[in-house]
């Protein structure tokens, strides 16, 4: 290799999702100089691509976990942002609906933990008073989040991108990373690949790869194997629907195992969209994952959708996208938290790996990227 493909930088974050922009932005915004490698074509073309543009209030997370601090920080922060840099965005809220019995004492557990979480603008309702809200509704009883929203996901991450631009950074595209080492006496060495192969020398890393952040971190020689969780993938399909939108606000079941539940989510062009399920996938790789929406699931997603919307047209349903969940647990284990692991949790200096950074990661994305740049700041 060349001299002239060797290259000093201070701060590498790998990844170029709303989270690894998020990272980077902050990092520069703290006076750090800034590099973003992202192995594909274009900013935000892996899991903050493929969700559903939600802005979560912060109710459903384990009380202290980071998952629900960083969500309900990062959700206060969000909407700030969205405002201020003139991004698309709308607080039209959410109904959380119990459409049995059972289904009424798990809302009351969900209202419960959002109290305990923190959360503003949370109101149980009968289900008189959920239809006075949303008559094409049917439920037993219902939670409102006045606090949750939808977002121009894209249009986030060009915001993004452009703070961290202003400040110096720069985001390199079609660039993977194709290993690295630990370098005696500190730092890094990382090659990328892509069409102008380099050698990258730093001394902060930032694992943000989202499905591949288990296999990046693999590959920095010296970086302990046990500081390396399993990587679960759970696939989520989406459904269009055709016509006038039903309803003003989004609609969730009571959650299921590994997610929410099949719910009516909102564009911001009011277009109705549900999902996404839970299809546990039995690779762990995320290069054999089939992002085509099996039609076949539409009988399930209408099933689903009926129990709290009965006059879901017959056939109105259409294959929409799909995305995947990079999960640290699998079926039948309690839901893991984010895992965002600094030098005081494996001793490497300069380094942060973030494993599984899945919902609410858009919404906790700028609070992320604070916790990451303390970690770093703290040595």
């Amino acid at each position: 290799m060349a001299a002239s493909d060797i290259y000093d930088i201070d701060c590498l974050v790998i990844g170029a999702g709303a989270v690894g922009l998020a990272c980077a932005a902050e990092l520069a915004r703290r006076g750090r100089e800034v590099l973003v490698v992202e192995a594909t074509e274009g900013i935000g073309s892996g899991i903050s691509s493929r969700n559903s543009e939600v802005i979560h209030a912060g109710i459903y997370y384990p009380t202290g976990s980071l998952r629900h601090r960083l969500c309900i920080a990062g959700r206060r922060k969000l909407y700030a942002y969205l405002a201020e840099r003139g991004v698309a965005h709308r607080k039209c809220g959410k109904l959380i609906v119990a459409t049995s019995a059972e289904e009424e004492a798990q809302i009351a557990a969900l209202h419960e933990r959002a109290l305990q979480n923190g959360v503003e603008d949370m109101a149980l309702l009968t289900a008189a008073e959920a239809l006075a809200l949303e008559p094409n509704l049917q439920c037993v009883s219902a939670l409102l989040s006045a606090e949750t929203g939808i977002l121009d996901s894209h249009g986030y991450m060009l915001a993004l991108r452009g703070d961290l631009e202003a400040n110096g950074g720069m985001v390199a595209l079609n660039a993977p990373v194709l290993g690295g080492r630990l370098v005696s006496g500190g730092g890094f060495e990382i090659r990328i690949g892509g069409e102008a192969p380099a050698l990258t020398r730093c001394s902060v890393v930032i694992n943000a790869a989202g499905l591949h952040a288990q296999a990046v971190a693999r590959s920095i020689e010296g970086l302990p194997a046990e500081h390396i969780p399993p990587l679960v993938l759970a696939k989520g399909s989406y459904f269009g629907c055709a016509g006038r939108a039903a309803f003003g606000r989004l609609i969730y079941p009571a959650p299921v195992e590994g997610g929410l539940g099949v719910h009516l989510t909102l564009d911001l062009a009011g277009r109705m969209r549900f999902g996404p399920d839970v299809e546990w996938l039995a690779s762990s790789d995320p290069a054999h994952v089939d992002y085509q929406v099996n039609i076949a699931r539409a009988q399930s997603f209408s099933a689903a959708i009926r129990r709290y919307w009965p006059a879901l047209p017959d056939d109105a349903l259409t294959p929409d996208y799909s995305g995947c969940r990079p999960k640290l647990s699998g079926p039948g284990q309690a839901a893991a938290d984010f895992r965002i692991d600094g030098p005081d949790l494996h001793g490497v200096a300069g380094l942060v790996n973030l494993f599984g950074i899945e919902s609410p990661g858009l919404t906790a994305s700028l609070a992320i990227g604070e916790y990451a740049a303390g970690l770093i700041d703290a040595g």
